[in-house]
């Protein structure tokens, strides 16, 4: 477990208590119930903004406090137990790092303190097919005069219904670049996809959209660069999905120690003990590497791309195994929709197949160990 320092600690509190009062699981329910498609509350993101948690990384000459990415992993943790529905994971954290890590002066200028005060929604628009691979990019982005022209579809867009900001990765002819787009521009389509998890996963077309040429980050060969962005997104997730763990674990201990059967308290079967460790030592295990990667971002190590395909994979193993087991430890009532453990399950597997699954990240982790 990372060592906190006391303003860590502080941040990681004040969700804690947040989350738990304001955004507790009935509201989640309640953004399930509304159907709408942008998926979240505006404004229980607008009080997120408030408390400064959409500029946790965000250097503090363009509104932010610069506080790390332990610290907004400590964040997403927390509403990530409460299946707080936000877009603070996939704005403040993936859109964010493309332009803190690529973007030109006059870029960072112009989004960040935006992103920092909750004004703008950012998604990152990579994938085109029903599984993460960012080999596969067939969107194009052609030069035309002083700027460039987008074309092409994003499958699953995390955000995509809301965000006034796409960072979107499309061939450039000198390999994969990033673009910055705004969500207003003409030839922008948006289709929501209803997916388990009742959040926004937009299918996005982006068909002769015209861009400045400001509206590269970076350079037009970026395929490092979005490797390095999507590593951010990849453990800011793994982060949630530590959340999810740790509250689908100990919501179903607290079961199990008031369900009686056979005239019997049910944690006092000593099969049931021992899943139920079994899924303890997971959570602590995946806790470990989650920090580990997150810690080795604010380092700017030169292993974070294996720590974070190490936290990915885990986190994806540990969230199956401990969401699976709280619908089967709940038995009956587990199964119906008044209970909330559905809910946990039908977010794990989304945020499973985010950004890479288990297999994905596994075989990336062996490649990038030279096995």
């Amino acid at each position: 477990m990372a060592v906190l320092n006391e303003e860590q600690t502080m941040l990681r509190d004040m969700a804690r208590e947040w989350s738990k009062n304001e955004s507790p699981v009935s509201a989640f329910r309640k953004v399930r119930d509304a159907g709408e498609a942008i998926g979240f509350d505006p404004a229980a993101f607008a009080a997120q903004a408030e408390m400064g948690w959409t500029g946790v990384i965000i250097p503090e000459a363009y509104g932010g406090s610069d506080f790390g990415y332990l610290s907004l992993g400590l964040v997403l943790e927390e509403t990530g137990r409460t299946l707080t529905a936000s877009p603070l994971g996939t704005t403040a954290l993936a859109a964010a790092s493309a332009l803190i890590l690529g973007g030109s002066e006059d870029q960072k200028q112009a989004w960040l303190p935006k992103i920092a005060s909750g004004e703008v929604i950012a998604a990152l628009a990579v994938d085109e097919g029903p599984r993460h691979d960012p080999s596969k990019i067939a969107a194009q982005a052609e030069k035309s005069g002083d700027g460039w022209v987008l074309s092409g579809d994003k499958a699953f867009v995390s955000e995509g219904d809301s965000a006034h900001l796409f960072v979107v990765a499309a061939q450039t002819g000198e390999g994969v670049g990033l673009f910055l787009v705004p969500g207003d521009a003409s030839g922008i389509t948006r289709k929501p996809r209803n997916m388990v998890d009742a959040r926004s996963h937009a299918a996005v077309s982006f068909d002769g959209v015209k861009l400045d040429d400001d509206a590269l980050i970076g350079s037009a060969d970026g395929a490092d660069l979005l490797d390095q962005v999507l590593d951010r997104a990849r453990a800011g997730t793994a982060a949630e999905m530590l959340g999810l763990s740790v509250q689908a674990f100990e919501d179903t201990l607290a079961y199990l120690k008031t369900r009686e059967q056979f005239g019997e308290i049910l944690s006092r079967f000593q099969a049931l003990q021992h899943r139920m460790a079994h899924q303890f030592t997971q959570i602590e295990l995946m806790r470990s590497t989650v920090e580990g990667a997150l810690e080795a971002i604010d380092a700017g190590r030169d292993d974070i791309a294996q720590l974070a395909s190490l936290a990915k994979a885990t986190a994806c193993d540990t969230l199956h195994l401990v969401s699976r087991e709280m619908i089967q430890l709940h038995g009956g009532i587990g199964m119906t929709d008044e209970h909330h453990a559905g809910f946990y399950i039908k977010r794990a597997r989304i945020l499973e197949n985010a950004w890479g699954n288990a297999s994905f990240h596994r075989e990336r982790y062996a490649r990038l160990r030279g096995y």
